[in-house]
């Protein structure tokens, strides 16, 4: 009987600790409020400096981006994650930009759009996207507003003053 015991309780850890650990850092990030494998570039109806050239009351880039792929997700504790490759100009299939940074937008509960909160830069490769150019990696924790409706993120310049890309199609 005891070595019944001692028998099935040390398959009990065995499984704890070989499948309890990767159950407690998967649920340690909190559940996906989105995950996204597509953004769009900002197209020329919102660059620049046209009355309309906003979205969530941000500017789009000075002129149209186009991107190649885009993944990623954002966790309800806000720790955000974006993978970029081909963000560039359309014009020039170029990356002029050393730095990324992401942008999370959320509608709050009364429906007025709260202040967007902003990773710190991450370095981006510049040059044409046939080279290698306009891809990052971006991961960081941001602060949500509680609760966080419709969230939009965001790829912006290193200022993380204008937008680049946005979650979309």
């Amino acid at each position: 009987m005891k070595k019944a015991f001692l028998a099935t309780l040390s398959v009990l850890l065995f499984l704890s600790a070989f499948f309890g650990g990767s159950v407690a850092t998967a649920t340690a990030k909190g559940p996906k409020v989105l995950k996204f494998n597509s953004m769009v570039g900002v197209p020329d109806g919102l660059t620049g400096d046209k009355s309309l050239a906003v979205l969530r009351q941000i500017r789009g880039g000075g002129v149209p981006w186009i991107i190649g792929e885009a993944s990623g997700e954002l966790r309800a504790n806000g720790h955000l994650e974006i993978s970029v490759q081909g963000l560039v100009l359309a014009t020039t299939g170029s990356n002029p930009s050393a730095f990324f940074r992401g942008m999370v937008s959320c509608v709050n509960g009364d429906g007025t759009i709260a202040p967007p909160t902003v990773t710190e830069q991450f370095p981006a490769t510049t040059g044409l996207a046939s080279a290698g150019g306009g891809n990052a990696e971006i991961e960081s924790d941001v602060i949500l507003p509680q609760p966080c409706i419709a969230p939009i993120i965001f790829v912006t310049n290193g200022a993380g003053t204008s937008w680049f890309a946005a979650t979309g199609f």
